[in-house]
């Protein structure tokens, strides 16, 4: 499996980092605007602002994140299955993913074209969702920072070095 350079793995971490907080920073701002939305905010500039940054910030971010977060397990020695914390984050991001593309990013755009009109239920939904992303995506941030838990499988054991090699009587 082709590694990285110690320059080529800080790069993929910087872009790794930059892009999660930018994830996380866009579904704080999805909460913001739901709230603001139940607080009696003008629906009819909360929701379509909305359905427009989950629509060309926070869905299109959210793959990116996942697909950097791919190539930073297969590029690196961390891997995608030798740790377990490592494929925690990883299965609990990719469902963060698919709730993004299949159930926020549509229902979202909904409520955007709805504004005013829309129901409570619809509007609460803008509290909920982002509310349960945030948190995981707090997980995983948490995960990534004491790396919790120890190894799927044993390492490999270090190539064996001759004995007499390199010894001096």
């Amino acid at each position: 499996m082709t590694r990285l350079s110690p320059a080529g793995r800080k790069a993929l971490l910087t872009l790794h980092v930059v892009t999660s907080v930018g994830w996380l920073g866009a579904d704080l701002v999805l909460l913001t605007l739901g709230v603001a939305g139940l607080r009696g905010a003008d629906p009819e500039v909360v929701y379509p602002a909305a359905a427009l940054l989950v629509t060309w910030l926070f869905a299109p971010l959210s793959v990116v994140v996942w697909l950097v977060g791919l190539a930073s397990a297969l590029l690196t020695p961390w891997g995608l299955l030798r740790w377990r914390w490592v494929l925690v984050k990883f299965a609990v991001t990719t469902v963060v993913l698919t709730l993004v593309l299949l159930l926020l990013t549509p229902r979202v755009r909904h409520l955007g074209e709805l504004a005013g009109a829309a129901d409570t239920h619809l509007r609460v939904d803008l509290v909920v969702a982002p509310t349960v992303s945030s948190t995981l995506l707090l997980v995983v941030t948490v995960l990534s920072t004491y790396k919790p838990w120890g190894r799927l499988r044993p390492a490999r054991p270090a190539a064996r070095r001759p004995a007499a090699a390199g010894r001096r009587g």
